[in-house]
């Protein structure tokens, strides 16, 4: 499925569906096309879907933070959809998604969070040390998934491109580092929205323990596993991911 992407001179998004806002925020090597089967189930489902290109190499080195794509992302709400919505966040877009509901609590309606970041995660670590053995950056890219099918040519080729991109390179870097120095632990507990959490049962990346700690101590949340599945659960089970939250959604809206 092919969304047309919607380009101003502030953003870059997708937008499908009428009804109740929801934006999706991708991750660090994610992009809009990670959402595919989930903009087009809930858009037919009543919901207005938003997914925005976030700033990851676009903001100077200075302001490269989650702290900065996280005030972006509410600008965005409010310059472009004008009252609150449901956040979808995965991996550092979930991270993104719990520093604007503790900042912005007026924007969030509903939170979702899978395979976030904000208490710890692994990453690729300060450095990208084989960034030019492609092999190496194929099976770091399977290691996402439970199943490395998951992770085609096409995947491979983007991760690769964007660590042999100097720049590129760094401010990956830059908002990996920034994810580990912005913990979430003590907001937590402040977050009074609606939340689901569904995460994957394999995720080496954000493991099952992190979802367990958010769902403790994020006072009003569900917790949902879905097995056999790693890091991005809308792109690894989509049908599944998309069934738990629509249920949820139904019962909370």
């Amino acid at each position: 499925m092919i969304f047309k992407t919607k380009k101003d001179t502030k953003y870059s998004y997708v937008e499908a569906g009428e009804g109740h806002p929801m934006v999706l925020l991708h991750g660090l090597m994610g992009g809009l096309s990670n959402f595919d089967k989930m903009i087009k189930f809930f858009s037919d489902k009543g919901y207005q879907v938003f997914v925005p290109q976030l700033p990851i190499y676009d903001l100077p080195i200075l302001n490269t933070n989650l702290a900065s794509i996280s005030k972006f992302v509410a600008k965005f709400i409010t310059d472009v959809i004008g009252k609150p919505v449901t956040i979808v966040g995965n991996s550092m877009g979930g991270h993104i998604g719990l520093i604007l509901t503790t900042s912005r609590p007026e924007l969030v309606k509903n939170l979702v969070l899978t395979g976030s970041s904000g208490l710890y995660e692994r990453t690729f670590g300060d450095s990208f040390p084989r960034k030019s053995d492609k092999d190496y950056i194929k099976k770091k890219t399977q290691d996402v998934f439970y199943d490395p099918i998951v992770a085609t040519d096409e995947l491979v080729d983007e991760v690769f491109a964007v660590v042999n991109d100097r720049m590129k390179g760094i401010k990956t870097v830059m908002l990996a580092r920034s994810a580990i120095k912005h913990n979430m632990l003590n907001d937590l507990p402040k977050i009074t929205c609606p939340t689901c959490i569904i995460w994957g049962k394999q995720d080496n990346v954000t493991p099952p323990e992190v979802a367990e700690d958010m769902h403790k101590f994020i006072p009003n949340s569900e917790l949902h596993w879905i097995d056999k599945c790693g890091h991005a659960a809308m792109m690894e089970k989509p049908d599944e991911f998309n069934e738990i939250l629509y249920t949820w959604l139904q019962k909370v809206m």
